[in-house]
């Protein structure tokens, strides 16, 4: 197989989630098999990408479904797996930013998103841990209430059951209760290892460690090009969480992290249900048994890729956690990466701006494992040349110039004060030895801005801190020991390598002999 640099991790940064030791090794594959044209080359290897090429492959269509690392590498590996039938963008706002119709196509979406998961588990016979779950969603004060009775209306007539409650499934005060009947959740990692052992039975091919760099079209052709080889097909799926490329995409979405902790509890008594509050940034609760052993899984904390300390994120929700929960032992913590739309609905279909034959899905939210599937069946019709009622409601070309532009120019405004402001500012080091051991910084040197890691061993790695996207610099994130772009979500291996967002080549790497020296450096 072809290595897209040296890096063999399982997941986009250094810490473990709880789903990875379901992660087996893909076999590796035989080049010479991929010479054809295909109807359709699907690149992402995530739930969106693996539906969608099973959904076209049981139509018979040809697929190729290539992945620059491993299957589940991205935001599935990352996710935490509830599957809900109310989103992040909650109905009041779509009511709002759309109609009470559109509310009623996601609602009615969501459902059948929950229903697909489940038939494709039962019938496949996947072992994903698949279970329903009453979900709660809680107040804490009088205007988060206020909130919750607009949810609850919005709701029911979207036509989402839903009810009030007095309790909510965690030993948390509240002031108000929704319940929402018939959620689930299941194990993300082990659901597409599903998939994509179906796909594969059907003819599908797939690739992994193999990274697209670029594309062309000629005579209806497309002609993807990855380091080594050429793949051929009649369409092209991005199915990568964002594009990649300067697309207006890049700009109607923002890249937020999100953290979470899996911990055992010494009473050994654990919530048998979903739940969420409604601080901002929200928490969000359930419960999952691994290899014998329960464990509740807490998350939050959520901020602006690039923009607040990693660290202290994992503080918070610690600290959180442990107000409310008797904890034992944390056994991962880990962070993930997605994306919020400017008028709140995901991008899903043709790639505005591009060939023809190109499609897309982004703008998840918080929402990817119901969002990434919807988006599976809206892009497979889309190729398969069938009506489907969500292309209209969710087309990435869609204009919403009331409900979205304040958020496209706050956007906008955040990139350009980044580009700007990230380029001043720093206070003086002498050298390389000042940096400590497992330590990542932007420095400058001799009027040039680098970013510098010292292993643990002291050896140096280098880079040009520019991220190739757009030219923004990177941050280091100390906790998945990543560079970070804090315009476009852009994210970089400690040797530079990309490892997702939307650039598509990596950082340029410096030779240490040029750095190291008497003179200043400086550091941000």
């Amino acid at each position: 197989m072809e290595n897209h640099g040296t890096e063999t991790n399982k997941r986009d940064g250094a810490n473990t989630s709880i789903w990875q030791s379901a992660l087996a090794d893909h076999p590796a594959s035989d080049y010479s098999d991929y010479q054809e044209v295909y109807d359709a080359l699907i690149i992402g290897g995530g739930i969106t990408g693996i539906t969608t090429a099973l959904l076209l492959q049981k139509q018979g269509k040809k697929c190729l479904l290539v992945e620059a690392k491993n299957l589940g590498f991205g935001t599935t590996g990352g996710t935490t797996a509830h599957l809900n039938t109310f989103l992040d963008t909650t109905y009041p706002e779509i009511d709002s930013a759309f109609s009470k119709e559109a509310s009623s196509l996601m609602a009615k979406g969501a459902k059948k998103m929950i229903e697909m998961i489940s038939t494709n588990i039962r019938e496949l016979k996947i072992d994903a841990d698949f279970e329903f779950k009453a979900a709660y969603l809680f107040s804490q004060n009088e205007k988060e209430t206020e909130e919750l009775q607009s949810i609850l209306e919005s709701s029911q007539t979207a036509g989402i059951e839903v009810s009030e409650v007095f309790e909510n499934g965690v030993p948390i005060p509240f002031e108000h209760v929704l319940c929402f009947k018939n959620q689930a959740q299941f194990h993300p990692l082990k659901y597409i290892t599903g998939l994509a052992k179906e796909f594969e039975r059907l003819g599908g091919k797939i690739i992994e460690q193999t990274f697209i760099h670029s594309t062309e079209l000629r005579e209806d052709i497309h002609y993807a090009k990855s380091d080594k080889f050429t793949f051929k097909a009649k369409n092209i799926v991005y199915a990568t969480h964002i594009p990649p490329g300067i697309n207006i995409l890049s700009l109607r979405n923002a890249p937020y992290r999100s953290y979470v902790l899996a911990v055992k509890l010494n009473s050994g008594e654990y919530p048998d249900s979903l739940a969420y509050d409604m601080q901002e940034p929200y928490h969000y609760f359930r419960s999952h048994e691994i290899d014998g052993q329960k464990y509740l899984i807490i998350g939050g904390a959520d901020h602006k890729t690039g923009h607040e300390d990693p660290i202290k994120a994992f503080e918070d929700l610690e600290s959180y956690a442990r107000t409310y929960f008797d904890i034992s032992q944390i056994d991962f913590r880990w962070s993930s990466q997605y994306y919020v739309p400017v008028d709140g609905l995901p991008y899903i279909g043709h790639l505005p701006g591009s060939d023809k034959g190109i499609f897309v899905a982004t703008g998840f939210n918080g929402n990817g494992m119901i969002l990434g599937s919807l988006s599976a069946v809206l892009l497979s019709d889309l190729i398969l040349g069938k009506e489907n009622p969500y292309e209209k409601l969710l087309s990435p070309s869609r204009l919403k110039p009331i409900s979205g532009f304040t958020e496209f120019v706050k956007e906008n405004a955040d990139v350009a004060y980044h580009f700007v402001a990230d380029r001043f500012g720093a206070e003086i080091i002498r050298s390389t030895g000042e940096l400590a051991n497992d330590e990542g910084k932007i420095v400058e040197f001799d009027g040039k801005k680098l970013a510098l890691y010292k292993d643990d061993t002291g050896e140096i790695t280098a880079l040009n801190p520019v991220c190739t996207h757009a030219g923004c610099i990177v941050d280091w994130n100390p906790t998945e020991k990543t560079w970070d772009c804090p315009c476009h979500g852009g994210r970089f291996s400690i040797t530079g390598k990309v490892l997702n967002g939307p650039p598509q080549k990596d950082l340029e790497v410096i030779p240490v002999n040029e750095i190291d020296s008497p003179k200043n450096v400086q550091k941000k």
